[in-house]
């Protein structure tokens, strides 16, 4: 008898090199601060069901504003405007400004390097806008490698990424789904916060003294095990 196979399906995940980032962190003067201006971005850097929009406001730490979310047809911000929310001289983002990949955007090397410059000069303003910049497009909204698009210029304006978080998580997890498996591009620490957040809490789960594999940790999990809603969302 011909042995049945599984129908499996492999993704993979985008995984931005962050230590440059992490590096600019250490220029952060104020994070309780930081927090309550920016929502909880430090922590993604660190992290190693169906999300809903309850539960990703809570995670990231930023409010669902009360605002058209982006939707794309926003205009393109010109380079007077980007050198006003980031506090860099104009001729500088006009100098630096470049095409990739068919957007328009700016190099995250000359960002990172303008984020160095600020937080050595103590000057927090600025460091944090260049900085929570860089976080959206490394790790919120990843796309082209070591590139700053427009469209995440356009969303860090807004200061609204929420529902486009979400709305990217599904997008990609239908596509790869749809397609059979490859490459999920969204913003992986946070998929992996709200993931983890709905499994068992219990010391011995945590541990893992096994070493077993998540996929055999996962396949003995029954429906009485999952945390389905936590109550900490109602107030979101």
């Amino acid at each position: 008898m011909e042995r049945q196979r599984k129908n499996t399906k492999k993704y993979s995940f985008r995984q931005p090199d962050l230590k440059e980032l992490r590096n600019l962190t250490s220029y952060v003067l104020d994070p309780l601060g930081f927090t309550a201006r920016f929502g909880k971005l430090l922590p993604l850097l660190t992290t190693q069901l169906l999300p809903t929009l309850e539960e990703y406001p809570y995670l990231v730490g930023i409010p669902i504003l009360d605002q058209l979310p982006f939707n794309g047809l926003e205009s393109i911000p010109t380079s007077r405007e980007i050198a006003g929310m980031l506090h860099i001289d104009e001729s500088l983002v006009g100098a630096h400004m470049t095409t990739k990949g068919g957007i328009q955007g700016l190099p995250s090397e000359f960002l990172i390097a303008q984020a160095t410059m600020y937080g050595k000069a103590m000057s927090e303003d600025a460091f944090e806008a260049i900085f929570v910049l860089i976080i959206y497009e490394l790790v919120l909204f990843p796309n082209i490698d070591k590139f700053v698009d427009v469209n995440t210029i356009r969303i860090f304006s807004t200061l609204n990424p929420v529902p486009t978080l979400l709305g990217d998580a599904y997008f990609s997890l239908h596509m790869r789904n749809a397609k059979g498996g490859g490459a999920i591009v969204c913003c992986l620490p946070l998929l992996y916060k709200w993931f983890i957040s709905h499994l068992p809490q219990t010391v011995a789960f945590k541990e893992n003294k096994g070493c077993l594999r998540w996929s055999t940790r996962l396949m003995s999990l029954t429906n009485d095990d999952i945390s389905w809603y936590n109550c900490v969302y109602d107030g979101v």
